[in-house]
């Protein structure tokens, strides 16, 4: 037997029944049983921003508000949290002072996304974070206006002010929702597990090496949403603290290196990557909204193997080693060898990803990062390069050069690197061996990029990393190269 859902919706305790539906969305809950209409469906895939909710979680000295997006989070990922919605704002009468700001700056058109808006900046004014323009801007990419009213909703973040709610009343009685056990439902065959530790996953995952593993959901939410695929058994590791750590180790070949956990969220990870290097950083803030980042996960991302996953490629050309763990067992296994074809990787049935090892591309090194895409944020590549080049007394030492979008998995350009290594560090070289570009890759035509452009748009972005490491600077700036 299992135990309900529990968690805070307005500070008030709230429970769902044990048998509930494991790949309920929270959407569909607060729609349609809740009865709190003002959370909209816009996109059902975490895109719009529509469906935009809060969640507070107890963190060390206090709470951590993050936005999130309903459509695609599993009802069972409340437990243990606060949840917010439009309508926990603006009681007794009176608007709450984000609502009020969006009225004075005229931000809402015709409506539909506003109450996404207002969250996604309940969120950064709970949180305490800056309302610059710049920040604003990230903090709401995630959001879509279709009435292009972004001006005003800008200015309305820039005159909410700061919180004035209490958040120590919220973190006592975070703790009384806190749960002490694993969370286990069922639902007619079906099972939902949310272990506590890693050893309590790795058991969980032992006795049902069938079941689909599930981290931040923002891509599992889609096999639902958009899928329609039923779920028989759901082992999810949010609430597996050890996995949730970020620590300083050594990496094999010497040097600096951190351990990111399996439960590490993007949001988290960021300026831990942008300290490792500023490409990181840059590529990371360009991944998804911060709704998705504030639920995805790295490894979440790595595990997935999609083609066109924007990390693979980066952490390939860095050289990353993932850790995997079935049972006791652990192994070790440079990221390029876990992609096997595409939708397969090399994971056995009861094994998961624990941790993916990311080391510091060293000082002197030539180390880029660049991802083409039709919009500059929130969007999915045509094509993401990886590259890090060795560079000794004029000559190529070695060579780490991965695609994304140029195959049915995340890839190295062998013949590719094969040209530059033991060559002189130069235009010539260069061209010599993006020439062989064709025979590492035969992309795919379809509705992000056709073959040709991916072809070419791929050695045109070495020629811009060797011109960059000349000393030649950028020839487009980020935002126009996002355009291709």
């Amino acid at each position: 037997m299992g135990r309900p859902i529990r968690f805070l919706l307005d500070g008030a305790v709230r429970e769902l029944p044990a048998d509930t539906d494991p790949t309920l969305t929270v959407l569909n809950w607060l729609r349609y049983d809740a009865r709190r209409t003002g959370t909209k469906e816009g996109c059902a895939e975490g895109d719009c921003g529509a469906c935009t909710v809060v969640l507070g979680e107890a963190a060390e000295g206090g709470v951590r508000f993050r936005a999130v997006n309903a459509c695609i989070l599993f009802a069972p990922m409340l437990d243990g949290r606060a949840l917010f919605t439009v309508e926990s704002l603006g009681r007794e009468g009176a608007l709450h002072p984000v609502q009020q700001a969006m009225v004075e700056t005229h931000a809402s058109q015709c409506g539909f996304c506003t109450p996404g808006f207002v969250m996604s900046l309940y969120a950064l004014q709970r949180s305490g974070a800056p309302t610059d323009t710049a920040s604003l801007k990230d903090a709401l990419a995630g959001n879509l206006c279709r009435c292009t009213g972004y001006g005003p909703i800008l200015a309305a973040g820039q005159a909410m002010g700061e919180a004035a709610e209490d958040d120590g009343a919220l973190a006592a009685a975070l703790a009384q929702v806190r749960p002490s056990e694993m969370l286990t439902l069922e639902h007619g065959s079906r099972r939902f597990f949310a272990p506590r530790s890693a050893d309590e996953l790795a058991a969980v995952l032992e006795a049902h090496p069938e079941a689909t593993v599930l981290a931040g959901g923002t891509d599992v939410g889609l096999w639902v949403t958009k899928q329609h695929r039923v779920l028989e058994t759901v082992v999810s590791l949010n609430d597996v603290a050890d996995l949730k750590a970020i620590d300083e180790v050594e990496a094999r070949e010497g040097g600096e290196a951190i351990r990111i956990g399996a439960g590490v969220r993007y949001a988290d990870a960021h300026p831990v990557l942008a300290a490792l290097h500023p490409e990181f950083g840059a590529l990371v803030r360009r991944l998804g909204g911060l709704q998705v980042r504030n639920l995805g996960t790295v490894c979440g991302n790595l595990a997935n193997g999609s083609p066109i996953g924007d990390m693979p490629p980066a952490l390939i050309a860095a050289g990353a080693v993932l850790v995997l763990r079935k049972g006791s067992m652990r192994r070790e296994l440079p990221l390029e060898d876990f992609f096997l074809a595409y939708g397969k990787q090399d994971r056995a049935p009861g094994e998961f990803v624990e941790a993916v090892i990311v080391r510091k591309p060293p000082a002197g090194r030539v180390f880029t990062i660049a991802k083409l895409s039709k919009r500059f944020d929130q969007d999915i590549s045509a094509v993401c390069l990886g590259l890090s080049v060795g560079v000794e007394a004029g000559r190529v030492t070695d060579a780490r050069i991965a695609f994304g979008g140029m195959a049915a998995t995340p890839k190295r350009a062998a013949a590719c690197e094969a040209a530059l290594v033991g060559q002189p560090w130069t235009a010539e070289t260069v061209e010599a061996a993006v020439a062989r570009l064709a025979e590492d890759f035969t992309p795919i035509t379809d509705m992000r990029a056709s073959a040709d452009y991916r072809l070419e748009a791929a050695k045109n972005l070495i020629r811009r990393a060797f011109r960059e490491s000349a000393g030649a600077g950028r020839v487009l700036d980020a935002e126009a190269v996002a355009y291709g």
